[in-house]
Protein backbone atom coordinates (compact mmCIF):
# COMPACT_ATOMS: atom_id res chain seq x y z
CA UNK A 1 0.00 0.00 0.00
CA UNK A 2 2.74 2.46 0.79
CA UNK A 3 4.68 1.75 -2.95
CA UNK A 4 1.35 2.86 -4.40
CA UNK A 5 0.35 5.65 -2.51
CA UNK A 6 3.88 6.94 -3.66
CA UNK A 7 2.95 5.79 -7.06
CA UNK A 8 -1.09 6.97 -7.45
CA UNK A 9 -0.59 10.52 -8.16
CA UNK A 10 1.98 9.86 -10.85
CA UNK A 11 -0.19 7.17 -11.99
CA UNK A 12 -3.26 9.65 -12.75
CA UNK A 13 -0.67 11.94 -14.68
CA UNK A 14 -0.39 9.23 -16.77
CA UNK A 15 -3.99 7.94 -17.58
CA UNK A 16 -4.66 11.08 -19.66
CA UNK A 17 -1.67 11.02 -21.61
CA UNK A 18 -1.70 6.95 -22.19
CA UNK A 19 -5.34 7.54 -23.63
CA UNK A 20 -3.60 10.55 -25.83
CA UNK A 21 -1.26 7.96 -27.04
CA UNK A 22 -3.93 5.56 -27.71
CA UNK A 23 -6.72 7.41 -29.39
CA UNK A 24 -4.74 8.09 -32.51
CA UNK A 25 -4.82 4.15 -33.10
CA UNK A 26 -8.96 4.31 -33.00
CA UNK A 27 -9.35 7.29 -35.65
CA UNK A 28 -11.16 5.09 -37.91
CA UNK A 29 -13.30 3.87 -34.79
CA UNK A 30 -15.05 6.48 -33.07
CA UNK A 31 -17.03 4.56 -30.39
CA UNK A 32 -13.57 3.10 -29.43
CA UNK A 33 -11.59 6.74 -29.46
CA UNK A 34 -14.32 7.95 -27.24
CA UNK A 35 -14.32 4.71 -24.93
CA UNK A 36 -10.63 4.93 -24.57
CA UNK A 37 -11.38 8.72 -23.39
CA UNK A 38 -14.05 8.01 -20.87
CA UNK A 39 -11.87 5.03 -19.51
CA UNK A 40 -8.93 7.58 -19.07
CA UNK A 41 -11.41 10.38 -17.61
CA UNK A 42 -12.77 7.67 -15.05
CA UNK A 43 -9.67 6.69 -13.72
CA UNK A 44 -8.20 10.08 -13.21
CA UNK A 45 -11.44 10.42 -10.98
CA UNK A 46 -10.89 7.44 -9.37
CA UNK A 47 -7.55 7.54 -8.34
CA UNK A 48 -7.97 11.59 -7.72
CA UNK A 49 -10.85 10.38 -5.15
CA UNK A 50 -8.90 7.48 -3.76
CA UNK A 51 -6.04 10.46 -2.28
CA UNK A 52 -8.58 12.61 -1.52
CA UNK A 53 -10.00 9.37 0.96
CA UNK A 54 -6.10 9.06 2.10
CA UNK A 55 -5.75 12.63 2.90
CA UNK A 56 -8.56 12.63 4.90
CA UNK A 57 -7.40 9.57 6.77
CA UNK A 58 -4.35 11.65 7.11
CA UNK A 59 -2.09 10.24 4.96
CA UNK A 60 -0.60 12.21 1.74
CA UNK A 61 0.19 10.34 -1.65
CA UNK A 62 3.26 11.27 -3.68
CA UNK A 63 6.85 10.78 -4.19
CA UNK A 64 9.76 11.36 -6.49
CA UNK A 65 9.98 9.53 -9.93
CA UNK A 66 13.52 11.04 -10.41
CA UNK A 67 16.44 13.72 -9.59
CA UNK A 68 18.20 15.74 -12.59
CA UNK A 69 20.43 16.91 -9.34
CA UNK A 70 20.21 17.98 -5.96
CA UNK A 71 17.14 19.59 -5.09
CA UNK A 72 15.68 19.69 -8.65
CA UNK A 73 13.35 16.36 -9.21
CA UNK A 74 10.62 15.38 -11.23
CA UNK A 75 8.14 14.46 -7.89
CA UNK A 76 4.43 14.33 -7.50
CA UNK A 77 2.65 15.34 -4.31
CA UNK A 78 -1.41 15.03 -3.59
CA UNK A 79 -1.60 17.73 -0.60
CA UNK A 80 -4.62 19.38 0.00
CA UNK A 81 -4.17 22.44 -2.61
CA UNK A 82 -3.27 20.21 -5.89
CA UNK A 83 -6.26 17.61 -4.83
CA UNK A 84 -8.80 20.65 -4.40
CA UNK A 85 -8.21 21.41 -8.14
CA UNK A 86 -7.19 17.87 -9.23
CA UNK A 87 -10.91 16.95 -8.23
CA UNK A 88 -12.48 19.52 -10.06
CA UNK A 89 -10.39 19.10 -13.60
CA UNK A 90 -11.13 15.50 -13.32
CA UNK A 91 -14.47 15.79 -12.83
CA UNK A 92 -15.59 17.91 -15.16
CA UNK A 93 -13.19 15.95 -17.63
CA UNK A 94 -16.26 13.72 -17.75
CA UNK A 95 -18.58 16.12 -18.34
CA UNK A 96 -16.71 17.79 -21.05
CA UNK A 97 -15.95 14.67 -22.58
CA UNK A 98 -19.68 13.70 -23.36
CA UNK A 99 -20.43 17.27 -24.59
CA UNK A 100 -17.21 17.00 -26.89
CA UNK A 101 -18.66 14.27 -28.63
CA UNK A 102 -22.16 15.74 -28.80
CA UNK A 103 -20.90 18.55 -30.35
CA UNK A 104 -18.33 17.29 -32.27
CA UNK A 105 -20.79 14.81 -34.39
CA UNK A 106 -23.73 17.34 -34.37
CA UNK A 107 -21.59 20.15 -36.06
CA UNK A 108 -19.32 17.13 -38.20
CA UNK A 109 -15.72 18.76 -36.41
CA UNK A 110 -13.17 17.91 -38.64
CA UNK A 111 -9.97 16.45 -37.18
CA UNK A 112 -11.62 14.89 -33.88
CA UNK A 113 -9.23 12.07 -33.68
CA UNK A 114 -6.54 15.03 -32.97
CA UNK A 115 -8.99 17.50 -30.66
CA UNK A 116 -9.82 14.42 -28.20
CA UNK A 117 -5.86 12.88 -28.42
CA UNK A 118 -4.73 16.79 -27.91
CA UNK A 119 -7.59 17.04 -25.40
CA UNK A 120 -5.92 14.32 -22.85
CA UNK A 121 -3.10 15.79 -22.99
CA UNK A 122 -4.39 19.18 -21.79
CA UNK A 123 -5.66 17.25 -18.69
CA UNK A 124 -2.82 15.34 -18.40
CA UNK A 125 -0.79 18.46 -18.08
CA UNK A 126 -3.79 20.01 -15.72
CA UNK A 127 -3.26 16.82 -13.60
CA UNK A 128 0.74 17.19 -13.74
CA UNK A 129 0.30 20.92 -12.69
CA UNK A 130 -2.02 20.13 -9.84
CA UNK A 131 -0.03 17.28 -8.34
CA UNK A 132 3.23 18.87 -8.61
CA UNK A 133 5.57 18.77 -5.40
CA UNK A 134 7.78 21.12 -6.20
CA UNK A 135 8.23 24.17 -9.12
CA UNK A 136 10.38 22.30 -11.42
CA UNK A 137 7.71 19.70 -12.05
CA UNK A 138 4.88 22.67 -12.09
CA UNK A 139 6.78 24.76 -14.63
CA UNK A 140 6.90 21.79 -17.15
CA UNK A 141 4.00 20.57 -16.97
CA UNK A 142 3.33 24.63 -16.96
CA UNK A 143 4.44 24.02 -20.95
CA UNK A 144 3.20 21.34 -21.60
CA UNK A 145 -0.49 22.45 -20.85
CA UNK A 146 0.37 25.66 -22.98
CA UNK A 147 1.52 24.50 -25.94
CA UNK A 148 -0.56 21.51 -25.94
CA UNK A 149 -3.41 24.48 -25.98
CA UNK A 150 -2.32 26.25 -29.36
CA UNK A 151 -3.99 22.92 -31.39
CA UNK A 152 -6.97 23.20 -29.49
CA UNK A 153 -6.85 27.44 -30.45
CA UNK A 154 -6.43 26.90 -33.79
CA UNK A 155 -8.59 23.78 -34.60
CA UNK A 156 -10.73 25.24 -37.09
CA UNK A 157 -7.85 26.33 -39.45
CA UNK A 158 -9.68 29.73 -39.94
CA UNK A 159 -7.30 32.82 -40.62
CA UNK A 160 -8.98 34.27 -37.51
CA UNK A 161 -7.87 30.94 -35.64
CA UNK A 162 -4.26 31.12 -36.49
CA UNK A 163 -3.80 34.76 -35.36
CA UNK A 164 -5.82 33.72 -32.27
CA UNK A 165 -3.18 30.66 -31.46
CA UNK A 166 -0.10 33.28 -32.74
CA UNK A 167 -1.52 35.45 -29.81
CA UNK A 168 -1.86 33.23 -27.56
CA UNK A 169 1.89 31.86 -27.90
CA UNK A 170 3.19 34.97 -27.63
CA UNK A 171 1.64 35.88 -24.53
CA UNK A 172 2.27 32.54 -23.11
CA UNK A 173 5.78 31.43 -24.34
CA UNK A 174 6.91 35.16 -23.34
CA UNK A 175 5.30 34.75 -19.56
CA UNK A 176 7.02 31.07 -20.00
CA UNK A 177 10.08 32.31 -20.20
CA UNK A 178 9.88 35.15 -17.09
CA UNK A 179 8.62 31.98 -15.12
CA UNK A 180 11.79 29.45 -16.06
CA UNK A 181 13.73 31.99 -15.36
CA UNK A 182 12.29 32.74 -11.94
CA UNK A 183 12.59 28.95 -11.38
CA UNK A 184 16.34 28.83 -11.85
CA UNK A 185 16.86 31.78 -9.78
CA UNK A 186 14.79 30.14 -6.71
CA UNK A 187 16.90 27.15 -7.54
CA UNK A 188 20.01 29.32 -7.27
CA UNK A 189 19.46 30.87 -4.17
CA UNK A 190 17.29 27.76 -1.99
CA UNK A 191 18.66 24.83 -3.68
CA UNK A 192 15.31 23.38 -3.68
CA UNK A 193 11.79 23.41 -5.14
CA UNK A 194 10.19 21.49 -3.19
CA UNK A 195 6.88 23.78 -2.46
CA UNK A 196 6.04 24.26 1.55
CA UNK A 197 3.73 25.84 3.77
CA UNK A 198 5.42 29.34 4.48
CA UNK A 199 7.31 29.42 1.26
CA UNK A 200 10.68 28.15 0.00
CA UNK A 201 13.09 29.85 1.99
CA UNK A 202 10.97 31.69 4.94
CA UNK A 203 13.24 34.42 6.26
CA UNK A 204 16.08 34.01 3.95
CA UNK A 205 15.37 36.10 1.03
CA UNK A 206 15.92 39.76 1.10
CA UNK A 207 12.80 42.37 0.43
CA UNK A 208 14.11 43.07 -2.87
CA UNK A 209 15.16 39.62 -4.27
CA UNK A 210 11.17 38.88 -3.00
CA UNK A 211 10.21 41.56 -4.97
CA UNK A 212 11.87 40.74 -8.41
CA UNK A 213 10.96 36.91 -7.85
CA UNK A 214 7.17 37.80 -7.47
CA UNK A 215 7.38 40.39 -10.41
CA UNK A 216 8.54 37.51 -12.59
CA UNK A 217 6.15 34.90 -10.62
CA UNK A 218 3.52 36.85 -11.38
CA UNK A 219 4.23 37.63 -15.58
CA UNK A 220 4.36 34.00 -15.69
CA UNK A 221 1.14 32.94 -14.11
CA UNK A 222 -0.47 36.10 -14.99
CA UNK A 223 -1.18 35.55 -18.80
CA UNK A 224 -3.28 32.32 -17.96
CA UNK A 225 -5.01 33.90 -14.86
CA UNK A 226 -5.93 36.73 -17.32
CA UNK A 227 -4.59 39.62 -14.92
CA UNK A 228 -5.03 42.68 -16.91
CA UNK A 229 -3.18 43.69 -19.16
CA UNK A 230 -2.03 40.13 -19.48
CA UNK A 231 -5.67 39.08 -20.72
CA UNK A 232 -5.72 40.08 -24.07
CA UNK A 233 -5.36 36.64 -25.56
CA UNK A 234 -8.24 35.17 -23.66
CA UNK A 235 -11.09 36.99 -25.60
CA UNK A 236 -9.53 36.33 -29.28
CA UNK A 237 -9.24 32.52 -28.16
CA UNK A 238 -12.78 32.43 -28.15
CA UNK A 239 -12.69 31.38 -31.96
CA UNK A 240 -11.86 27.87 -30.81
CA UNK A 241 -14.56 25.66 -30.86
CA UNK A 242 -16.63 25.72 -27.69
CA UNK A 243 -15.93 22.66 -25.60
CA UNK A 244 -11.74 24.25 -26.00
CA UNK A 245 -13.74 27.11 -24.35
CA UNK A 246 -14.63 24.97 -21.75
CA UNK A 247 -11.39 23.66 -21.48
CA UNK A 248 -9.79 27.59 -21.62
CA UNK A 249 -12.10 28.66 -19.02
CA UNK A 250 -13.25 25.91 -16.31
CA UNK A 251 -11.25 22.56 -16.52
CA UNK A 252 -7.46 23.50 -17.08
CA UNK A 253 -5.93 26.48 -18.53
CA UNK A 254 -6.96 29.70 -16.50
CA UNK A 255 -7.07 27.86 -13.32
CA UNK A 256 -3.59 26.21 -13.88
CA UNK A 257 -2.36 30.36 -13.69
CA UNK A 258 -4.51 31.50 -10.64
CA UNK A 259 -3.68 28.09 -9.20
CA UNK A 260 0.15 29.29 -9.54
CA UNK A 261 -0.76 32.21 -7.49
CA UNK A 262 -1.89 30.22 -4.98
CA UNK A 263 1.04 28.06 -4.90
CA UNK A 264 3.50 31.66 -5.27
CA UNK A 265 1.31 33.31 -2.49
CA UNK A 266 1.60 30.23 -0.19
CA UNK A 267 4.47 27.78 -0.95
CA UNK A 268 7.41 29.64 -2.97
CA UNK A 269 7.21 32.75 -1.41
CA UNK A 270 5.11 32.82 1.64
CA UNK A 271 2.86 35.33 3.17
CA UNK A 272 5.17 36.20 5.62
CA UNK A 273 8.01 37.54 2.67
CA UNK A 274 4.44 38.99 1.04
CA UNK A 275 3.40 40.85 3.83
CA UNK A 276 7.30 42.17 5.11
CA UNK A 277 7.47 43.38 1.36
CA UNK A 278 4.33 44.90 1.26
CA UNK A 279 3.16 43.34 -1.59
CA UNK A 280 -0.05 42.16 -0.98
CA UNK A 281 -1.47 45.37 -1.23
CA UNK A 282 -0.78 45.70 -4.80
CA UNK A 283 -1.65 42.34 -6.02
CA UNK A 284 -5.61 43.50 -4.15
CA UNK A 285 -5.18 46.74 -6.26
CA UNK A 286 -4.57 44.54 -9.28
CA UNK A 287 -6.97 41.69 -8.94
CA UNK A 288 -10.18 44.59 -8.04
CA UNK A 289 -9.04 46.64 -11.34
CA UNK A 290 -9.54 43.17 -13.26
CA UNK A 291 -12.63 42.51 -11.56
CA UNK A 292 -14.29 45.90 -12.12
CA UNK A 293 -12.79 46.73 -15.54
CA UNK A 294 -13.50 43.10 -17.00
CA UNK A 295 -17.51 43.33 -16.08
CA UNK A 296 -17.30 46.94 -17.33
CA UNK A 297 -15.88 45.62 -20.36
CA UNK A 298 -18.63 42.36 -20.51
CA UNK A 299 -21.61 44.65 -20.44
CA UNK A 300 -20.67 45.65 -24.46
CA UNK A 301 -20.14 42.73 -25.71
CA UNK A 302 -22.62 41.05 -28.33
CA UNK A 303 -20.68 38.51 -28.68
CA UNK A 304 -21.85 35.34 -26.56
CA UNK A 305 -18.84 33.76 -25.62
CA UNK A 306 -16.86 36.75 -25.56
CA UNK A 307 -19.27 37.92 -23.11
CA UNK A 308 -18.50 34.86 -20.70
CA UNK A 309 -14.49 35.41 -21.45
CA UNK A 310 -14.76 38.89 -19.76
CA UNK A 311 -16.82 37.37 -17.18
CA UNK A 312 -14.10 34.49 -16.52
CA UNK A 313 -11.31 37.50 -16.56
CA UNK A 314 -12.92 38.83 -13.66
CA UNK A 315 -13.85 35.88 -11.61
CA UNK A 316 -10.51 34.62 -11.70
CA UNK A 317 -9.37 37.76 -10.14
CA UNK A 318 -11.82 36.97 -7.26
CA UNK A 319 -9.36 33.80 -6.33
CA UNK A 320 -6.23 35.66 -6.62
CA UNK A 321 -7.41 38.22 -4.52
CA UNK A 322 -8.37 36.11 -1.57
CA UNK A 323 -4.82 34.88 -1.58
CA UNK A 324 -3.25 38.09 -1.92
CA UNK A 325 -5.47 39.21 1.51
CA UNK A 326 -3.47 36.78 3.29
CA UNK A 327 -5.81 35.40 5.95
CA UNK A 328 -7.98 32.36 6.06
CA UNK A 329 -10.85 33.11 5.06
CA UNK A 330 -9.27 34.65 1.96
CA UNK A 331 -7.73 31.22 1.11
CA UNK A 332 -10.96 29.40 1.64
CA UNK A 333 -12.81 31.56 -0.52
CA UNK A 334 -10.16 31.47 -2.76
CA UNK A 335 -10.49 27.62 -3.07
CA UNK A 336 -14.18 27.37 -3.02
CA UNK A 337 -14.14 29.85 -5.88
CA UNK A 338 -11.67 27.91 -8.17
CA UNK A 339 -14.17 25.05 -7.79
CA UNK A 340 -17.52 26.89 -7.64
CA UNK A 341 -16.43 28.82 -10.78
CA UNK A 342 -15.88 26.31 -13.01
CA UNK A 343 -18.99 24.45 -12.26
CA UNK A 344 -20.91 27.74 -12.51
CA UNK A 345 -18.99 28.69 -16.18
CA UNK A 346 -18.48 25.17 -17.89
CA UNK A 347 -22.37 25.41 -17.90
CA UNK A 348 -22.32 29.28 -19.08
CA UNK A 349 -20.04 27.51 -21.90
CA UNK A 350 -21.80 24.37 -22.46
CA UNK A 351 -25.07 26.34 -23.18
CA UNK A 352 -23.40 29.12 -25.42
CA UNK A 353 -22.47 26.00 -27.52
CA UNK A 354 -25.77 24.26 -26.96
CA UNK A 355 -27.17 27.61 -28.50
CA UNK A 356 -25.21 27.29 -31.47
CA UNK A 357 -25.27 23.52 -32.41
CA UNK A 358 -29.47 23.53 -31.88
CA UNK A 359 -30.04 27.32 -33.24
CA UNK A 360 -26.90 28.59 -34.86
CA UNK A 361 -26.68 31.38 -32.80
CA UNK A 362 -23.19 32.95 -31.25
CA UNK A 363 -24.79 36.48 -30.43
CA UNK A 364 -26.57 38.26 -27.53
CA UNK A 365 -28.84 39.94 -30.15
CA UNK A 366 -29.84 36.93 -31.78
CA UNK A 367 -31.76 35.42 -28.83
CA UNK A 368 -34.64 36.71 -28.35
CA UNK A 369 -37.67 34.29 -28.28
CA UNK A 370 -35.55 31.28 -27.85
CA UNK A 371 -35.89 30.37 -24.31
CA UNK A 372 -39.20 29.22 -25.18
CA UNK A 373 -38.02 26.73 -27.38
CA UNK A 374 -34.66 25.81 -25.43
CA UNK A 375 -36.20 25.99 -21.55
CA UNK A 376 -33.73 22.97 -20.13
CA UNK A 377 -30.87 24.98 -21.93
CA UNK A 378 -31.56 28.62 -20.81
CA UNK A 379 -32.89 27.37 -17.40
CA UNK A 380 -29.20 26.01 -16.73
CA UNK A 381 -28.11 29.40 -17.70
CA UNK A 382 -29.71 31.33 -15.30
CA UNK A 383 -28.71 28.81 -12.63
CA UNK A 384 -25.09 29.46 -13.70
CA UNK A 385 -25.58 33.10 -14.01
CA UNK A 386 -27.32 33.99 -10.79
CA UNK A 387 -24.56 31.79 -8.86
CA UNK A 388 -21.78 34.18 -10.64
CA UNK A 389 -23.42 36.93 -9.29
CA UNK A 390 -23.69 35.15 -5.62
CA UNK A 391 -27.35 34.66 -5.37
CA UNK A 392 -27.65 32.76 -2.02
CA UNK A 393 -28.88 28.97 -2.55
CA UNK A 394 -26.10 28.49 -5.32
CA UNK A 395 -22.87 27.45 -4.64
CA UNK A 396 -20.99 30.67 -5.90
CA UNK A 397 -22.52 32.82 -2.93
CA UNK A 398 -20.61 30.70 -0.08
CA UNK A 399 -17.28 31.39 -1.79
CA UNK A 400 -18.18 35.22 -1.85
CA UNK A 401 -19.37 35.03 1.44
CA UNK A 402 -15.93 34.38 2.56
CA UNK A 403 -14.20 36.90 0.43
CA UNK A 404 -16.00 39.17 1.87
CA UNK A 405 -15.51 37.60 5.50
CA UNK A 406 -11.82 38.25 4.38
CA UNK A 407 -11.86 41.71 3.53
CA UNK A 408 -12.84 42.28 7.08
CA UNK A 409 -10.06 40.02 8.63
CA UNK A 410 -7.60 42.27 6.74
CA UNK A 411 -8.32 45.60 7.72
CA UNK A 412 -9.46 46.20 3.48
CA UNK A 413 -13.35 47.19 4.02
CA UNK A 414 -12.85 48.70 0.55
CA UNK A 415 -12.79 45.41 -1.29
CA UNK A 416 -16.39 44.61 0.50
CA UNK A 417 -17.04 47.26 -1.82
CA UNK A 418 -15.11 45.75 -4.57
CA UNK A 419 -16.75 42.37 -4.87
CA UNK A 420 -20.29 43.93 -4.18
CA UNK A 421 -20.42 46.30 -7.31
CA UNK A 422 -18.81 43.52 -9.31
CA UNK A 423 -21.65 41.42 -8.03
CA UNK A 424 -24.09 44.06 -9.45
CA UNK A 425 -22.29 43.97 -13.12
CA UNK A 426 -22.77 39.92 -12.96
CA UNK A 427 -26.53 40.45 -13.14
CA UNK A 428 -26.06 43.07 -15.80
CA UNK A 429 -24.49 41.52 -18.21
CA UNK A 430 -25.53 38.06 -17.56
CA UNK A 431 -29.37 38.60 -17.07
CA UNK A 432 -30.03 39.85 -19.65
CA UNK A 433 -29.49 36.79 -21.75
CA UNK A 434 -31.75 34.71 -19.96
CA UNK A 435 -34.40 37.86 -20.12
CA UNK A 436 -34.09 38.00 -23.27
CA UNK A 437 -34.17 34.22 -24.22
CA UNK A 438 -37.73 34.39 -22.80
CA UNK A 439 -38.97 37.72 -24.02
CA UNK A 440 -41.69 37.61 -26.85
CA UNK A 441 -43.96 34.77 -27.92
CA UNK A 442 -43.01 31.81 -28.29
CA UNK A 443 -41.89 30.59 -32.37
CA UNK A 444 -41.63 27.29 -32.95
CA UNK A 445 -41.08 24.12 -31.98
CA UNK A 446 -39.03 23.03 -28.83
CA UNK A 447 -35.34 23.02 -30.14
CA UNK A 448 -32.61 21.75 -27.96
CA UNK A 449 -29.10 20.31 -28.27
CA UNK A 450 -28.32 16.36 -28.75
CA UNK A 451 -28.71 14.92 -25.11
CA UNK A 452 -25.03 14.39 -25.32
CA UNK A 453 -24.37 17.74 -24.73
CA UNK A 454 -27.79 18.36 -22.65
CA UNK A 455 -27.38 15.62 -19.81
CA UNK A 456 -24.10 17.59 -18.90
CA UNK A 457 -25.49 20.88 -18.99
CA UNK A 458 -27.81 19.69 -16.36
CA UNK A 459 -25.92 17.51 -14.25
CA UNK A 460 -23.65 20.44 -13.16
CA UNK A 461 -26.10 22.56 -12.94
CA UNK A 462 -27.66 20.69 -10.62
CA UNK A 463 -24.51 20.09 -8.88
CA UNK A 464 -24.21 24.10 -8.21
CA UNK A 465 -27.56 23.61 -6.45
CA UNK A 466 -26.41 20.89 -4.43
CA UNK A 467 -23.22 22.21 -3.29
CA UNK A 468 -25.55 25.82 -2.86
CA UNK A 469 -28.30 24.51 -0.89
CA UNK A 470 -27.00 21.20 0.98
CA UNK A 471 -25.38 21.86 4.32
CA UNK A 472 -23.33 18.65 4.63
CA UNK A 473 -21.96 19.82 0.99
CA UNK A 474 -21.05 23.32 2.08
CA UNK A 475 -19.35 21.64 5.06
CA UNK A 476 -17.08 19.38 2.97
CA UNK A 477 -16.18 22.27 1.11
CA UNK A 478 -15.22 24.65 4.05
CA UNK A 479 -13.73 21.65 5.90
CA UNK A 480 -11.30 20.90 2.39
CA UNK A 481 -10.44 24.88 2.44
CA UNK A 482 -9.49 24.43 6.08
CA UNK A 483 -7.09 21.16 5.64
CA UNK A 484 -5.33 23.39 2.51
CA UNK A 485 -4.28 25.66 5.05
CA UNK A 486 -3.15 22.87 7.18
CA UNK A 487 -1.01 21.54 4.44
CA UNK A 488 0.39 18.81 6.36
CA UNK A 489 3.87 17.61 5.66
Amino acid sequence: MDAWRAWAPAAAVLAPFAAAMLIPFASSRPNLREAITFTAAGALWLLVGWMLWELFRGRIAGGELFALAPGLSLAFRADAFGLMFAAVSSTLWIATSSYSIGYARALSMHAQTRFFAVFAVCLGAAAGIALAANLFTFVIFYEILTLATYPLVVHQGTRKAKVAGRIYLCYALTAGALLLGATAWLWQLTGDLSFRPGGLAPGALDVRTVTWLFVLLSIGFGVKAGVMPLHAWLPVAMIAPTPVSALLHAVAVVKAGVFGYLRLIHFILGPDAMREAGLWEPLAWVAAATILCSSIIALRQDELKRRLAYSTVSHLSYIILGAAMLVPAGQIGALLHLANHAMLKITLFFCAGAIYVAAHKDRVSQLDGLGWRMPVTFGAFAIGALGLAGVPGLCGFISKWWLARATIEAGAPWLMGVLLLSGILNIAYLLPIVTRGFSGPRRGPVLEAPMTMLVPIVVIAAASVVFGSVAPAIAAQTALGYRALEAAP
